[in-house]
Formats: structure tokens, C-alpha cells, sequence
């Protein structure tokens, strides 16, 4: 059982037989206290811009494209964090 909410969501396009896509579109279905305003981050190896404007339109806040560097990583989250309650 999870007792605390997660604070960023940082996730991939690809995830077997769903994606990242259909996941971020379900949570921004829910309301904010169940989640729906979870800052989030996409992380793919589909580079393309239109790969990045789908993410972000599905509801993502960031795009990274792999291989992602682990400093680019840790800054995007730590921006989401701080910007998750504006």
C-alpha cells in the first residue's frame, strides 16, 4: 500500500503493450488530489520534435530524449519539484 503521494513522475514512452502516452492521459483525467497534477517528465528514444510536441501535449510538462544525461535528468526534476505547487 503506498502511503505517500509521488512528488515527479518521470517515465517512459515505451512500456510494453501501453505507453507512456496513455498513462500521463489517465492521469490528468483524475482530479489533483488524486494525482491529476503530478508534475511529470517523458523519457524516450524517440527523438523527433513531433515525438516531443505529442508527449508534451498528452500532458507532460518535459520532454528528455535517451540516452538522457544524468545531470539533465536530475535538473529536470528537481525544476519540476520546485515548480509543482505554482
Amino acid at each position: 500500500m503506498l502511503t505517500s503521494s509521488p512528488d515527479v513522475l518521470v517515465c517512459d514512452i515505451a512500456l510494453g503493450d501501453d505507453d507512456g502516452l496513455a498513462l500521463i492521459a489517465e492521469l490528468r483525467r483524475r482530479a489533483r488530489e488524486e494525482g491529476g497534477g503530478l508534475p511529470a517528465v517523458a523519457v524516450s528514444a524517440f527523438a523527433r520534435p513531433e515525438d516531443r510536441d505529442r508527449a508534451l501535449a498528452a500532458g507532460f510538462q518535459r520532454y528528455l530524449a535517451k540516452p538522457v544525461d544524468v545531470l539533465e535528468l536530475v535538473a529536470v526534476v528537481a525544476a519540476l519539484y520546485r515548480e509543482r505547487g505554482a
